[in-house]
């Protein structure tokens, strides 16, 4: 008898206890069952989207062989219209920039690359950043070229930048500037930098001298 006025007691307990907090606790599941649900349809939902921007990033890739910019330019804008969150939109708006580049058609390089700049992520941008500089230069808008490599880097592109800034500052007939930066530019690199043997040439010709113990190997 006493074992059953404890049941008895407990399950008065428990109602109580739901009939207070029975509702909260039905939401709270409710919610995280259905953030669980969300979590895997959003997965799902990505892998889908990147397979088809994959595909269609394929289909861009061969007509930028084909050097057709007009297509290239349609396929990378759909890419960027609908595939926006996936990293093929960024290579697709790189890949539509120098195919409009290579077809000298200047406006469309700069609007795909700004598109990176305002939607990449920061390695992205920063080749953007520094293709978009080098359009503004043979633009001979040096003083937006210089502004957008005055702006942050990543450490991994110093050398670059400084590279890109002589280029701009020897076009201006800032040679003292130029040099400074081409120095720079070594300073930063690897002595097995592909480019530079490049960026010494480049000094060397406005007057710059590469110290010995500076030279590549």
């Amino acid at each position: 008898m006493a074992y059953d006025l404890e049941e008895q007691e407990q399950i008065a307990n428990f109602k109580a206890f739901w009939n207070r907090f029975g509702n909260l606790i039905s939401w709270v599941l409710i919610i995280a069952l259905g953030s669980y649900a969300g979590y895997n349809f959003w997965n799902s939902h990505q892998r889908g989207k990147a397979a088809e921007a994959s595909a269609l990033y394929d289909s861009l890739t061969n007509a930028a062989q084909a050097n057709d910019n007009a297509k290239v330019q349609r396929m990378a804008a759909d890419i960027e219209s609908k595939y926006d969150s996936t990293a093929y939109a960024q290579m697709a708006a790189l890949a539509a920039a120098k195919t409009a580049f290579d077809a000298n058609d200047l406006k469309a390089a700069r609007a795909q690359l700004q598109w990176v700049v305002d939607h990449g992520n920061d390695e992205y941008k920063a080749i953007a950043r520094l293709r978009l500089s080098g359009v503004l230069l043979d633009e001979k808008a040096y003083d937006q070229a210089l502004a957008l490599l005055n702006g942050d880097f990543l450490p991994q592109f110093a050398a670059e930048v400084q590279d890109r800034k002589g280029d701009v500052l020897v076009a201006q007939n800032k040679l003292p500037e130029a040099r400074t930066a081409y120095q720079a530019a070594l300073d930063k690199m690897d002595k097995k930098h592909p480019g530079r043997q490049i960026v010494q040439i480049k000094l060397e010709a406005i007057g710059g001298t590469v110290p010995a113990q500076k030279a590549a190997a």
